[in-house]
């Protein structure tokens, strides 16, 4: 496997992400994959190794630009600010890192999919909302917060992992998506883990009061479902 520091652009944007491939003779489907509200970190390096394991390239995005990392929780309130008040401007940063992942050397440019983890998640469910055509979107314990923007007709299948104590996500929110999916003809699938509470894929998640807190069977249980959906998107593509 072969990491490396990239840097790709939003117009004048410079974004820094870290591409990883494994050893292939063949073109391999790429994963994305989008930062908690944090920003790129190694947490997210380190699932996009793990999706190297699996026998996909993958790419850790940077949707701040910059490499920037929110150092408190008001901090990564302020930073995910701009993209939730406007979701095109979120949309577009997004597309951005689609389009240099398409254009990388030994990369199956029809067999791209994203994931993405709590604002990282709400990235994956807003690149479904734009239309865009990947092969599949998966959000862990993501944010749901509804888009004022018109959703566009949906061409990527949808994968959202919940944890069901989630206190950031209320159960209208998750109403309102499930309506807006179905409602579009959408492809998706929503699975909420008992018992669970925000980040549970972060063994560094332990505040309670915050409701942040790890959970390892959840943790376990939502990758194996991503690996089942990856592979079956990726397997129907051209189909």
């Amino acid at each position: 496997m072969i990491a490396k520091t990239v840097s790709y652009f939003d117009g004048e944007i410079e974004c820094i992400g870290q591409l990883s491939i494994p050893e292939s003779s063949e073109v391999l489907p790429i994963v994305l994959v989008a930062h908690t509200w944090k920003g790129r970190s190694k947490f997210e390096d380190q699932k996009a190794q793990a999706l190297n394991e699996l026998g996909y390239a993958a790419l850790s995005i940077d949707i701040y630009g910059g490499g920037v990392n929110g150092q408190s929780v008001q901090e990564n309130q302020t930073l995910i600010e701009p993209f939730i008040s406007d979701r095109q401007l979120f949309r577009q940063r997004l597309i951005s890192a689609v389009e240099f992942a398409k254009s990388l050397k030994g990369i199956d440019s029809s067999k791209i999919a994203m994931i993405g983890f709590c604002f990282g998640g709400l990235a994956s469910i807003e690149l479904v909302r734009s239309g865009y055509n990947l092969a599949g979107c998966v959000s862990f314990h993501g944010l749901l917060q509804h888009s004022a923007e018109p959703f566009n007709k949906v061409n990527s299948k949808l994968l959202v992992l919940h944890g069901d104590l989630d206190p950031m996500i209320s159960p209208e929110q998750i109403l309102a998506l499930q309506d807006e999916m179905t409602q579009s003809r959408a492809d998706w699938q929503f699975i909420s883990y008992g018992n669970t509470y925000h980040a549970f894929t972060n063994p560094q998640a332990n505040d309670i009061e915050l409701g942040t807190v790890y959970n390892h069977d959840s943790d376990k249980r939502s990758w194996i479902a991503m690996t089942n959906f990856l592979k079956e998107v990726f397997d129907n593509v051209n189909k």
